[in-house]
This record gives structure tokens, sequence and C-alpha cells, in this order.
């Protein structure tokens, strides 16, 4: 059924939802399955949380010609969601409540991340909703075309829509002098972390905990893992993560996010003096999965092959 969403290219789709929508991400998630269709679960967190993890990976996958990645969200309205997979570029993040909605956000918007209604779709009419999604293409006859072509000055219009839109705001200066995140850590002294070297860390609230830490360029995290999820905004500097459950690679810098559930193993090269913000719930915990010395030869190697 999804043959005409993925006659130019593979599809992938990114999926996640928070506690009202669950149920429902779970159904489509089956239903895309049948469909031969790659999902990617990210499972269940906050509902702006996982819709800004699910924005920020569609918006990375857009470089990429070889595979077409999408996204599809659950919440209580859906609607929270989308306002953080949003904030992305190159997303264009809809909450349809029927089909004929997703028809017109395709064909007009070419919404590329579906976000549904946990509290007020059926999982039957879901499943109506994301075959249309899948198989409408960008400015196909719609109900608000009349389900007639599109006029050409507003084809030309849709198209030039898509180079227009992700520049708006790209060229602001969105770190102010009064950003909230910042101010936490002026004229705080931050204690060394005793099991990694070149990290130092104050943590700012308990259960569910915030901190900032710091790490030297050049300092490395062997690989570990936690018992929780945590959220990290990077305030300033480079780093990559290796989510070596994931098999995946993460560059980060100033303004980057990165969310990374729990009981993901990871390791983390900085090349920056580098601080974040994170945020996890519950206390502190770390369970190394390998020594210095091992991340630091795995991590050299990895360079040197460009591998992710």
């Amino acid at each position: 059924m999804a043959d005409s969403a993925t006659a130019s290219s593979p599809l992938k789709v990114i999926a996640g939802a928070d506690s009202f929508g669950a149920e429902l991400k779970d159904a489509m998630v089956s239903h895309l399955r049948s469909l031969n269709i790659e999902v990617e679960d990210l499972g269940i967190t906050s509902y702006y949380n996982i819709g800004a993890e699910v924005g920020r990976r569609v918006s990375s996958a857009t470089t990429s010609p070889s595979v077409e990645t999408r996204g599809l969200l659950a919440c209580g309205t859906g609607v929270g969601v989308g306002i953080f997979a949003n904030k992305f570029p190159g997303v264009f993040a809809t909450t349809c409540l029927t089909p004929e909605e997703a028809r017109n956000n395709r064909s007009i918007n070419n919404c590329n991340v579906l976000a549904l209604s946990g509290m007020s779709t059926s999982a039957d009419t879901a499943k109506e909703i994301v075959d249309t999604w899948l198989n409408t293409p960008f400015k196909a006859p719609c109900p608000a075309s009349k389900s007639q072509p599109w006029p050409e000055e507003i084809s030309n219009f849709f198209d030039e829509s898509m180079n227009e839109m992700p520049k708006i705001g790209a060229s602001e200066n969105t770190q102010a002098e009064t950003c909230a995140v910042c101010c936490l850590v002026k004229n705080r002294e931050l204690n060394p972390i005793d099991i990694i070297h070149g990290g130092s860390m104050k943590i700012l609230r308990e259960s569910p905990t915030s901190a900032i830490i710091k790490f030297k360029a050049g300092s490395v995290e062997p690989a570990h893992h936690h018992t929780f999820g945590h959220c990290l905004l990077v305030m300033k500097g480079k780093k990559s993560v290796w989510n070596l459950s994931k098999k995946e690679r993460y560059d980060l810098g100033d303004g980057d996010y990165l969310f990374t559930p729990a009981g993901d193993v990871h390791r983390v090269k900085y090349y920056e003096d580098t601080e974040f913000f994170l945020k996890w719930d519950g206390k502190w915990d770390m369970f190394f999965d390998e020594d210095l010395e091992t991340a630091k030869i795995a991590i050299e190697k990895e360079l040197a092959n460009g591998s992710a």
C-alpha cells in the first residue's frame, strides 16, 4: 500500500510517542512494518523530548538522497509533539485527524512528520490517515484543490516554499545574553568528575535531575550506559557521540540537542572545550562498558576510517 511513497527511494519512518499516544504509536509501528517499511521506534518519553528527537533525526536525514526519512509521532492531541518536531530545519510536521487532512498536508505542505492524536483517533482511522500520508505525493490533487491538479502558479509557489521556509529564522542569533540555560552556569563552581578525566559537573536540581557539565578538549568518555534516558543541549563546544546500541554517530556543536534512551551504550569524544546542559529522571548513575584506553583506540580507528 506504500508503493507510491517508496517508488523513488526506500522509505524509513522514525516513530515515537508520549504516554498518551503510546498505544496508537505501537499500532502504527506494527502497521508500517506489515507494509515492509523500515521503522526505528524511539519508544516513549515526554511529548516535547520525543517530538524534538524525531524532528532532529528527520532534519539530519534530509541531506541523504538515498533513503527518504519521515517521522511519525503521537501524543494526547497530536499537537505538542508537532510543535517540537517543527523546531528543526526541513521538518514539516502536521497534526492530522482525518485522511482528508493527511492528503491536504502532504499535497500543500509536503508533510514529512505525521502527528497523531492518541485521545481522539482510533487505530482504524489512524491506519487510513497513515496510508493516505504514505501514498500522497507533494502537490497531488487533494480536497483543498477540489481533487483537481493545482494550477501552475500555485504549483510553482509550493516548489518555491520548500526552498524559502527552511531559511526563516536561520540567520537570527538565537543565543541571547539572557539565555536561561547559559545563566545557570554563571558564577557556579563545577566539581571534577572523578571517574572521567577532564570532566567537571554541577548538579542544579535532583529527581528529576539537571546539571551543567564541562569537558576539556581531547577528553574521552568510555562506552557507558545509564538507567535513565537523558536530554543534552550543547551550550558551546564540539563533540561526537557514538551510540553503540543503535550503531549511530552524532556530531554536536553549539545549540545542538540529543536524547539518549535509558540503557543505550554510548562513548563520547570532545574536540573543543565543551559545556552542555543535561537533564534526566532520578538519581545519577553511570556504568562503564569499556576502559579508557579501549575507548581511545576505538575512536581513533573510527575517525581514521571515517566510520559512523
